[in-house]
């Protein structure tokens, strides 16, 4: 049946100047499960994959585990779980089931006890032939896997993993605790698998609690499944960049199906916070009056009700004036969402600077994103962008929690957006 999923269209500016070149246009759109399957709630097939290594002794090793208990108390009966730990070896210690007896998943994790090295690798092969045995279309199927460390010699196997879990219909949420773990393994996992990466700081007990307990809940408002979106734009218009406003901001990939149509995949979306795309177009001159740009179609399975190749359709108009006053009015949610997307490319550029030895550019973008995040009421992350900015002045270097939490801590400012 039509009607599960809901597309909006807002752009940068109510209404656009007429001008005598090309102009750049913010195209905001969001795509919301709608009431039509606000009942739906599919059962998971969740695998836990956790570092145990001799770097998760004390208080680390405590918080993960109470943080996988509370995980396991958001289950249901119907819901199917597997837990995996690793450190140089690998142990099932509870294989595929049913989530009929969380007390005794519970004692199960009660008895991880830390030692070894950290072999990564050993994990996630475990953990995606547990999942393997509760594959189905009805159900979500996620990994979450948590290390505190840098694994060595497997990170290219770790990678191949990860494609062959995205290529099955697992999104792998990929967890770094503290600072000492490999940031672009851990994203490359999440990006190969369709899943999300995160930094979790080590010495705030309640994060890992809250971030498992986000990742549960997450999985289990999920409704929407294997959403693609095809922008169809009319002579002239120009996509320059695509990114994933919410629920983390992150750039997407996109490829042309012909001269002027584009496919962004969007993956999975959950009844609570939707999916929201902005579209970076550039536009050829207008004269004055009401122009449909580009039509916007997503398609989309619900396999919870038997829906496969549902599609949603929305076309994307822009006014044009030749009233200065007119021109200037702007839509402030679009460009809050454009202001905070810019923060995190900002960073994200800095960073790649740096790594590239480009201490100027690094600085400059830096301290660009410091301003931005300032302006935006981020006062912690800006202080710390700055922070890294003089650290690079001084020739020290990025700190790794410095990085860490720019990388990702700018990914979420969108989880705050203004009403």
């Amino acid at each position: 049946m039509p009607g599960e999923v809901q597309l909006t269209v807002q752009t940068n500016k109510t209404t656009f100047p007429c001008t005598g070149g090309q102009q750049l246009a913010y195209v905001l759109i969001e795509a919301m499960p709608t009431g039509a399957v606000a009942d739906v709630q599919m059962p998971l097939n969740f695998s836990l994959v956790l570092d145990h290594s001799g770097s998760m002794s004390g208080k680390k090793l405590a918080n993960l585990k109470e943080a996988a208990k509370l995980a396991l108390d958001r289950m249901r009966p119907q819901d199917v779980v597997s837990i995996v730990i690793f450190d140089d070896k690998v142990k099932v210690i509870a294989p595929s089931q049913p989530v009929t007896d969380a007390g005794g998943l519970k004692r199960q994790v009660e008895g991880i006890r830390d030692g070894g090295g950290t072999e990564m690798s050993r994990g996630m092969r475990k953990g995606l032939e547990e999942l393997q045995k509760g594959l189905s279309p009805s159900r979500v199927s996620r990994m979450l896997l948590l290390t505190d460390g840098e694994t060595f010699g497997d990170e290219d196997a770790c990678r191949q993993l990860a494609a062959e879990a995205g290529g099955q219909g697992i999104a792998i949420a990929a967890l770094g605790l503290g600072e000492e773990w490999n940031e672009q393994l851990l994203d490359d996992v999440a990006q190969a698998s369709s899943g999300t990466s995160d930094f979790i700081p080590d010495g705030q007990p309640d994060s890992i609690l809250h971030t498992f307990e986000q990742h549960v809940r997450a999985a289990q408002a999920t409704v929407v499944q294997n959403a693609e979106m095809i922008l169809r734009l009319v002579p002239g218009v120009m996509p320059r960049a695509v990114w994933r406003a919410t629920p983390l901001i992150a750039r997407l990939g996109h490829r042309a199906i012909s001269d002027r149509d584009v496919q962004v995949t969007l993956g999975d979306v959950d009844r609570e916070q939707g999916q929201s795309v902005l579209v970076e177009m550039l536009v050829p001159p207008r004269q004055p009056g009401t122009y449909r740009i580009a039509q916007a179609e997503v398609s989309y399975d619900v396999a919870a009700i038997g829906l496969v190749g549902e599609r949603v359709k929305t076309d994307v108009v822009l006014n044009f004036t030749a009233d200065p006053a007119q021109a200037a009015q702007s839509n402030p949610h679009v460009m809050n969402v454009v202001e905070k997307v810019t923060a995190h490319k900002l960073q994200t550029r800095a960073l790649d600077e740096a790594a590239v030895g480009n201490v100027a550019g690094a600085t400059q973008k830096l301290r660009a994103a410091a301003t931005r995040l300032l302006e935006l009421g981020e006062n912690d992350l800006a202080q710390t962008a700055l922070e890294e900015a003089g650290r690079l002045e001084r020739g020290e270097g990025l700190s790794a929690g410095g990085t860490k939490k720019l990388r990702y801590e700018t990914r979420k400012l969108t989880q705050k957006l203004e009403d």
